[in-house]
């Protein structure tokens, strides 16, 4: 079980796939709301739909969920959530001698991490924590290698060139790339590669994509043009994707695709890095201030994100232009 948020969930395939590839006869359910479900293609597993804001909002709605998979013969939960809804609905599969093995988040240690300048040991990747969980019921395995490049067609048109995507925004603003610099990066990528495609979803976020795509002939706004299952699949044929510390980086990490991650006032230490993705091309400014939050929600200290707008969009495209020229050599 994992309900949110995107990110999150969009690490938990690779924890399945390790436990799939040890135990290819065993019955997977994952409950999780159903736009979740692209996630997990190819993984050869059920779905329990879980509805938050409407049916399963309360903790009722979450005992009515368990009677739901008692129903499918559910004999095991791992809770790799735990919140309160998550809690309810184990407390109800226990009450009927169903196992259940929740996710172990160090919460503590994550709040210690906060303002020491990421001078900190790094913790437990999320990734093996989904692991551990599973282990924790009696499975054994390794941990899970990097995802492989799936084999897709592009919905956007056969590739030619060099493709690179560019997530500049996050739920906080801790985790957005500031519009003054997106926008220098958008011309920067869009004068050195082929296509340039924004991700992102309405709103201004939209509004921002547009106004790109109105601009450089050879940059495309995804969003309201492909479905969800098909932005992962662009991202497949992408050679490089700018990100946050966003659900985008995860996405990108689904379809082995190499990613520039940027970070501001979470640090990649805290276990979010995307799976597979390098922490070598990950870039932070050295602040002692960071990180500051654990999921960027807090509003800045400062005011003015110091943490972001030291990251300059020259260091971005100097990055993705070593790790594009990396793919390039490899390929030749």
């Amino acid at each position: 079980m994992r309900n949110s948020a995107m990110g999150d969930v969009a690490m938990l395939p690779h924890a399945l796939r390790a436990l799939r590839a040890a135990y290819p006869a065993l019955r997977i359910t994952v409950a999780t709301p159903a736009m979740f479900r692209p996630f997990f293609r190819g993984l050869d597993v059920g779905f329990l739909d879980v509805r938050p804001r409407d049916e399963h909002r309360t903790l009722a709605g979450m005992w009515r969920l368990a009677a739901e998979a008692r129903r499918l013969g559910v004999d095991a939960v791992a809770d790799v959530h735990d919140v309160l809804r998550s809690q309810a609905f184990d407390l109800a599969m226990r009450l009927h001698g169903i196992r259940v093995a929740r996710i172990r988040k160090e919460r503590c240690a994550k709040r210690r991490a906060q303002g020491t300048g990421g001078d900190f040991a790094p913790l437990r990747h999320s990734v093996l924590r989904y692991c551990d969980v599973f282990r924790r019921l009696g499975f054994v395995f390794d941990d899970p290698s990097p995802a492989e490049k799936p084999r897709c067609d592009s919905p956007v048109g056969e590739k030619q060139g060099r493709w690179v995507g560019f997530a500049p925004f996050s739920a906080h603003a801790g985790k957005t790339y500031p519009e003054a610099q997106a926008r220098r990066l958008v011309e920067l990528l869009a004068a050195r590669y082929d296509r340039i495609f924004i991700h992102g979803g309405g709103g201004t976020e939209q509004a921002f994509a547009e106004q790109m795509e109105a601009r450089y002939p050879n940059v495309t706004a995804l969003f309201g043009k492909v479905r969800f299952a098909g932005e992962l699949e662009v991202m497949a044929h992408e050679d490089c994707l700018v990100s946050m510390d966003s659900l985008a980086m995860h996405m990108a990490a689904l379809v082995a695709t190499p990613v520039v991650s940027v970070w501001g006032a979470t640090h990649p230490a805290l276990g979010f890095l995307g799976w597979g993705c390098s922490a070598r091309h990950a870039l932070q400014a050295q602040l002692p201030c960071r990180p500051c939050s654990v999921f960027g929600a807090k509003p800045c200290r400062y005011g003015d994100y110091r943490c972001l707008t030291a990251v300059t969009p020259e260091a971005v495209a100097a990055e993705v232009a070593e790790v594009v020229g990396c793919e390039q050599q490899a390929e030749e």
